[in-house]
């Protein structure tokens, strides 16, 4: 019989469990209104909000999000920039594949200020990111940047007929840029610069933008805190995994990371320790530096999340008694994110498809079959005090009752000691 049930989740979403931002998303197409990226744009800050923090908040949420829908799958990304921002840690952890760093003109710039960034420029690009500039990247005195260009914006909201003619000529003989026609409303415009040879294309014409509420679990400010010593202190894998699986919300936000398709695996990472390994230290402290700024301050966590640390943990100690090491840490992460629909707000179905699980590990969260299913639901007997599902679950997988209660209370006590660190 099971014993020292945990308190029970309240119902419904649990929305301080989780930070949100108001992110737009533009689509870039080509002639053929085929979708080749999406240009972002922060809706939770005003324009005069934009800032470098804003810019790596964007960039994070984006590829950490955590809603129904992706905010970006697998196209490009065209993210606004500061010049501060292009030399924040935030970039080291994405794909340069994926990111189209949108650089601003420096106004009245003189030419040594043009020179100064030079490095800084030419450093992302060889590093692999994608450079767009606006048109003004063909004014003589940005010409440093010119070989730079992957992309260069016409505003059509500002550029005659004539002066368009012209740009496009000039960079077709002086650059290899892609030119993208920006800001087209009408179909008069957009034969214009399509007939002029621009072949990608942005506005309302094509498309408006579209909202999208982009969300993030929120992990304990203590937990962050602790990883990030562990990390500069060169700690051991087994103690930076320790931390990670002490808070739902750190486990998921990792996971949901190095999934996505920002970091460019050719293969889902499916434990925690995968992912501490793969992404390594450097990057792993630019990732926990990053969130620190996002934690809530004070308070305990909540009661949902507090119960997803307790559920993982025993069907890790359970799993250990009758599988691999490298599965009993499946067992966590699944125990971990089989209340993601309270700790999101979404459905079930919905939260897992954004981890990218293998079938298996799916099959397991949502039709509760094989193994892991089987773990899953003997921990949620031990919730419930379900008598009958515990007796037939442990008789099923060869446990006793004196294993898995033991195991509850290594588990009760685990995630007690570890909300009060």
């Amino acid at each position: 019989m099971s014993q020292l049930s945990p308190a029970s989740p309240p119902p419904g979403p649990a929305p301080s469990s989780n930070i949100s931002a108001m992110i737009a998303r533009q689509a870039i197409m080509n002639g053929q209104q085929a979708v080749v990226g999406y240009e972002l744009f922060n809706r939770s800050r005003s324009h005069v909000g934009h800032t470098a923090a804003s810019d790596v908040v964007l960039v994070f949420t984006a590829l950490s999000h955590a809603g129904t829908e992706e905010l970006v799958g697998r196209f490009l990304i065209f993210v606004n920039c500061t010049h501060e921002s292009l030399t924040a840690g935030h970039l080291e952890l994405v794909n340069p594949d994926k990111l189209v760093l949108e650089v601003p003109p420096l106004g009245h710039a003189a030419a040594d200020e043009v020179q100064a960034r030079l490095p800084i420029l030419t450093s992302l690009r060889e590093r692999g990111f994608h450079l767009a500039f606006n048109h003004t990247v063909l004014e003589s005195i940005y010409a440093p940047w010119l070989p730079l260009a992957d992309y260069i914006k016409l505003d059509m909201s500002v550029l005659a007929r004539d002066q368009v003619a012209v740009l496009v000529n000039y960079a077709g003989r002086h650059c290899q840029a892609e030119l993208i026609a920006e800001k087209i409303e009408s179909a008069q415009q957009y034969d214009m610069v399509s007939s002029l040879g621009v072949e990608l294309f942005q506005g309302f014409w094509f498309s408006r933008p579209t909202l999208v509420e982009a969300r993030l679990l929120t992990p304990g400010q203590a937990h962050v805190v602790q990883l990030i010593n562990l990390v500069r202190k060169q700690a051991s894998t087994d103690e930076i995994e320790e931390v990670l699986k002490k808070d739902a919300g750190l486990a998921f936000n990792l996971m949901r990371l190095i999934n996505s398709a920002g970091l460019g695996l050719t293969r889902e990472i499916t434990s925690v320790r995968q992912a501490v390994l793969l992404l390594g230290l450097k990057k792993l402290f630019r990732w926990a530096a990053l969130l620190l700024t996002m934690t809530r301050f004070g308070g305990t966590p909540p009661v949902v999340g507090h119960t997803a640390v307790v559920r993982g943990r025993l069907m890790e100690l359970l799993a250990l008694e009758i599988l691999p090491p490298e599965q009993a840490d499946q067992a966590f992460v699944i125990g971990i994110f089989s209340m993601l629909d309270q700790m999101l707000g979404i459905p079930l179905e919905a939260a897992v498809g954004l981890l990218h699980l293998p079938e298996d590990l799916r099959a397991a969260l949502l039709q509760h079959s094989n193994v892991y299913g089987q773990l899953l639901t003997l921990a949620e007997a031990c919730e419930s005090s379900d008598d009958d599902t515990f007796d037939q679950l442990a008789h099923s997988l060869n446990l006793t009752s004196q294993q898995i209660n033991w195991a509850h209370l290594q588990a009760l006590a685990w995630a007690d000691e570890i909300q009060q660190d």
